[in-house]
This record gives structure tokens, C-alpha cells and sequence, in this order.
């Protein structure tokens, strides 16, 4: 699988490392009144989803810089590919 990164161009997907979902931008507050509750769930609830699905790559062998990647689980065709910074700065994160 080809991964074109957003500054390097296409990349080999063995040159990353796949850390999953990537709604773990979105870390839960650590003074938040339920933070137990929130960070149980951040750690342990995940969807396995078939079809598209946003997914964090760490481009390990490269720049290590971290990747939003959007793509079908089940053809792994990927439509989109963000730096993870650029996503948590829209997300005011």
C-alpha cells in the first residue's frame, strides 16, 4: 500500500508505523469530574469499522512525523492524507 504523504510524496506503507483510530488526537481532559470514565474509554473502546475510516500513522522510517489517513478498510484504497498536526490545530486541540 501506497501512502502519499502530504510533504515526501508516495511512501511505502512499510516505512510507517499503524498506531489506529485517529479520534486519539482528541485526548480526554485529566481534570474533567468523569476522567476516569473517559480515559477508560479512550484507552479500550474502539470501532472496528468496514469501509472508510480516518486512521493515525507515525512515518517511523521518515520524517516521524504523524499522518491522518483516510481509507477503506476493506480495499484500502486511501482518499485523503493530513499532517496529524493540521487536524488537531482545526480541532483547537
Amino acid at each position: 500500500m501506497i501512502i502519499n504523504h502530504p510533504l515526501l510524496g508516495p511512501r511505502d506503507s512499510s516505512e510507517f508505523y499503524h498506531l489506529g483510530d485517529a479520534t486519539l488526537i482528541n485526548r480526554p481532559d485529566p481534570d474533567a469530574a468523569d476522567a476516569a470514565e473517559q480515559f477508560y474509554e479512550y484507552v479500550y473502546i474502539r470501532d472496528d469499522p468496514a469501509g472508510e475510516y480516518r486512521e493515525l500513522w507515525y512515518h517511523e522510517q521518515g520524517d516521524r512525523s504523524w499522518l491522518v489517513v483516510t481509507r477503506n478498510t476493506l480495499t484500502h484504497e486511501i482518499s485523503s492524507v493530513e499532517l496529524a498536526r493540521d487536524v488537531a490545530r482545526r480541532q483547537g486541540k
